[in-house]
């Protein structure tokens, strides 16, 4: 843990930021690059920030779960969004897309099982990193 003032005050600042590109980075990976894999990484980055900032322990408290449950969560919703198109007769991890609100002249709001396969490793790769970053931490 660093005793540093400015880092410390930025620090809270800067996870927020850092969070949010996360989410932006995630949602926009189905058109440009992005997706869930970038998006973990740059939400474990704010909360390894933190981790340097004010040390393991208020980071644990922050995320108020522990990194290995996001991981696991995530490998379930992941694996749970590649089985979802054998429930229609397709082969396992087709995308499957379903448009609420749709009319005939409008196409609605696209959702994709994409999206959530996504999702899902985002929160493996964002649960896995601070795994290993709070485990490696903690031990020096």
């Amino acid at each position: 843990m660093m005793n540093s003032l400015i880092l410390n005050a930025a620090t809270r600042l800067l996870v927020a930021l850092l969070l949010l590109f996360s989410i932006y980075m995630l949602l926009r990976g189905h058109n440009l690059p992005g997706g869930g894999f970038i998006g973990g990484l740059i939400g474990a980055t704010g909360f390894v920030l933190y981790a340097i900032a004010h040390g393991c322990s208020a980071t644990r408290a922050a995320l108020r779960v522990e990194p290995q449950s996001i991981a696991m969560v995530g490998l379930g919703i992941a694996l749970a969004a590649g089985v979802f198109a054998v429930f229609f007769g397709d082969a396992l991890f087709t995308g499957q897309w379903l448009f609420l609100g749709a009319t005939e002249d409008d196409y609605g709001l696209p959702l994709s099982s994409v999206l959530v396969f996504d999702i899902g490793v985002y929160l493996v790769v964002f649960g896995s990193i601070l795994t290993i970053v709070l485990a490696l931490e903690e031990e020096v």
